[in-house]
């Protein structure tokens, strides 16, 4: 097939680009370099056209494409208000941009690049009141390092379940309020264009080529990074913050997967969670990268950020049952194997 890759120099867009090909697809691969990402002055390696899908002709490129696969975006916290208008020019302004040259040329398959902060915090069980998203953490709980949330109907102690791909969308941020917008823009493109797209929603993703030193970098890299400085990873709240960490190469090969697989799908969009299947706390992926670098174990420092998720574990089982994608790299294995990963540096 004739794959069309937007974020193709990214990190996880590098990635797929390279196995579509292993997987014998032509793919066109175009990038924006964003200075946030790439520098100032970006190399613009063989075989990527630079092309900002907001404001660049995309028809031609789009000619004899079978599938879109979509990475492009602005990513990282978006934790102020003013980041709002930045989230939405190139997010969603970007992604509809694109939609409408599918429309134009008859492209009616896409990979939408999604992510686990559609969900916002997690939801939990609660022994009186069931299943229940978690209310809001007290700032007095916080400071005194009470950082689990409570039950938002009885107030009492909540666990952290497993999350499936029909959990309401609760965005806490301005990157997540844009990929909330992204699927829903993808949704009205199906309607419209009787069209159908796969909707991944990745969750923390790591490994070789992951940025060290921009707003792309991610938990894992910033410990990463601190460790080859020398310095131990420091840790916000108590440590104990639940994650799901999925392998690049494993992301990629759901990227693939979905790819193949997108046409059969019914029309309209059919979201997948991509995570590993292995939760892990934000303290033991802190102290499995020091172990695996010889370096100094992690200091908890108790800091905390209001809007911080503490826990959002995915279930993978849609995804195996869908697109028949399981996650390879364990965790542990995976996570020591970034000790000595190159890391991309603009």
């Amino acid at each position: 097939m004739k794959v069309l890759v937007t974020g193709a120099a990214g990190f996880i867009g590098a990635h797929i680009v390279d196995l579509a090909k292993i997987a014998g697809h032509e793919v066109v691969a175009v990038d924006g370099f964003l200075s946030m990402a790439h520098g100032e002055r970006p190399i613009v390696g063989p075989g990527i056209e630079r092309r900002d899908i907001r404001h660049d002709p995309l028809d031609q490129l789009l000619e004899g494409v079978d599938v879109v696969c979509h990475q492009a975006a602005m990513v990282g916290n978006g934790i102020d208000a003013q980041d709002l208008p930045g989230y939405a020019e190139h997010n969603d302004a970007g992604t509809a941009h694109l939609l409408a040259a599918m429309a134009r040329t008859g492209v009616k398959h896409l990979v939408l690049a999604s992510s686990m902060v559609v969900y916002g915090d997690g939801r939990y069980t609660c022994p009186q009141d069931g299943d229940v998203p978690p209310a809001a953490r007290r700032e007095d709980d916080l400071e005194a390092g009470r950082f689990d949330p409570l039950c938002p109907i009885c107030g009492g102690d909540i666990k952290w379940r497993q999350i499936a791909e029909d959990t309401p969308f609760l965005p806490r941020t301005s990157y997540a309020a844009s990929k909330v917008a992204q699927e829903h823009y993808v949704g009205a493109w199906c309607t419209l264009e009787d069209a159908r797209a796969i909707a991944l929603r990745y969750h923390n993703v790591y490994g070789p080529g992951m940025p060290a030193d921009t707003p792309y970098a991610g938990v894992a890299a910033i410990f990463r990074s601190a460790i080859a400085r020398g310095e131990a990873p420091k840790v916000f709240e108590d440590g104990a913050q639940m994650r799901d960490f999925v392998h690049v190469s494993d992301v990629a090969r759901a990227n693939v997967l979905a790819i193949e697989q997108v046409a059969r799908h019914g029309t309209g969009v059919t979201a997948y969670n991509v995570a590993s299947g292995h939760p892990f706390t934000i303290g033991q992926m802190a102290a499995t990268l020091s172990n695996a670098a010889g370096g100094d174990a992690p200091v908890v420092i108790g800091d905390y950020r209001r809007f911080d998720v503490r826990h959002v574990v995915a279930s993978p089982k849609a995804a195996a049952d869908g697109l028949g994608f399981l996650a390879e790299v364990h965790p542990e294995e995976g996570l020591a194997r970034l000790a000595t990963d190159p890391l991309r540096r603009r």
